[in-house]
């Protein structure tokens, strides 16, 4: 299948479950809804710009796992923000619910690399940045083999592994594996962290230090 076909059909795929699955799980979402404002109050959705297609902006939206105090953009005061909703529901992955509209807006796809935060962006390698050829997706490649659990420079190679061979078929492969990984909760966390840590980009030697001899 040459890639102008793939991309079309992906579309429509992409579109046709969003579509089905919105409605669908328009009661769980609207029980999730109350609950978080039962527990942390409004809003009940989160929004934040992030890095797209091209590296351009869009708007995520995702159900509020966090109370709003503190800086949205900063991993290191996650763990005194995350609520226990909030854990539960970034574990059962409910949170991802409300970005299903960000894939019939065509921001997103339901595979594809997962959208992080604009102030990663400049810290990436030219390879690095080559995960921006791609819609980000609801789950992706690097969800389903580790999640947070994997090392920055692991998430970036399967990634980038993904825009060079993504495929249907490795996308319907990608979607039943969420399935499952979903219901066994691997990778939520990165370890020592309540999320993941934040990525600082590649290391740069110390060219001050004698060279080992």
């Amino acid at each position: 299948m040459n890639r102008h076909r793939y991309e079309r059909i992906k579309r429509v795929l992409d579109v046709t479950v969003a579509a089905l699955v919105l409605v669908l799980a328009a009661p769980v979402m609207g029980a999730t809804a109350l609950a978080i404002a039962l527990t942390m109050g409004r809003p009940v959705l989160f929004r934040q710009a992030r890095p797209g297609l091209h590296g351009e902006l869009f708007e995520l939206v995702k159900f509020r796992s966090m109370r709003a105090d503190g800086d949205p953009l900063s991993p290191i005061q996650d763990a005194g923000r995350i609520t226990p909703l909030g854990r539960w529901l970034r574990a059962t992955s409910l949170d991802e619910l409300p970005s299903l509209w960000n894939v019939l807006r065509g921001d997103m796809s339901l595979v594809g690399p997962r959208p992080l935060l604009p102030q990663y962006v400049p810290r990436y390698t030219a390879e690095q940045f080559r995960r921006h050829e791609v819609r980000p997706g609801v789950t992706g490649l690097q969800q389903v083999r580790g999640r947070n659990a994997l090392a920055w420079e692991e998430r970036f190679v399967l990634d980038v592994w993904y825009v060079e061979h993504r495929s249907l078929l490795l996308d319907l492969r990608i979607l039943a594996w969420t399935v499952v990984t979903v219901l066994r909760r691997d990778g939520i966390t990165a370890p020592g962290s309540a999320t993941a840590h934040e990525y600082r980009g590649v290391p740069v030697p110390d060219r001050t230090r004698e060279p080992a001899r």
